[in-house]
């Protein structure tokens, strides 16, 4: 008797990409947040129609969608998720920092934060004349 395979499976690597891509994870990252290799996302991307059943929760968190839409049973909805998942993967893993180092990442920040503000205000000087 033939293998059963699911009508919405085959196209998993595409819809894995898309879903990536509209997250704002290359494949390291993604694979980084999952705890596995890249090479590993680049097989389930490209060459796999079987999506990692163990791997379904991770994936869909990781990408704000269902693990049906993952699969293809329902359309993406995105999750509540922040329109920049790069910027508040870097926020989270700086929370997780030593206090001392943390305090030098931010004054690091305050300092671009404030040369930015100059500039701003240098720029709308020059504008207003």
């Amino acid at each position: 008797m033939p293998k059963r395979t699911n009508a919405a499976l085959p196209d998993f690597g595409a819809r894995l990409v898309e879903l990536r891509k509209a997250a704002g994870f290359t494949q390291t990252e993604l694979a980084n947040e999952l705890g596995i290799t890249r090479r590993m996302i680049a097989y389930y991307e490209g060459e796999t129609d079987h999506p990692p059943s163990n791997l379904l929760p991770g994936l869909a968190q990781a990408l704000g969608v269902t693990i049906e839409a993952l699969l293809g049973a329902t359309p993406p909805k995105k999750l509540s998720k922040p329109n920049d998942s790069r910027l508040q993967r870097r926020l989270q893993q700086i929370e997780k920092m030593e206090a001392g180092e943390k305090r030098q990442v931010l004054q690091l920040l305050d300092a671009f934060i404030e040369r930015g503000q100059l500039k701003r205000k240098a720029h709308n000087k020059q504008a207003a004349k």
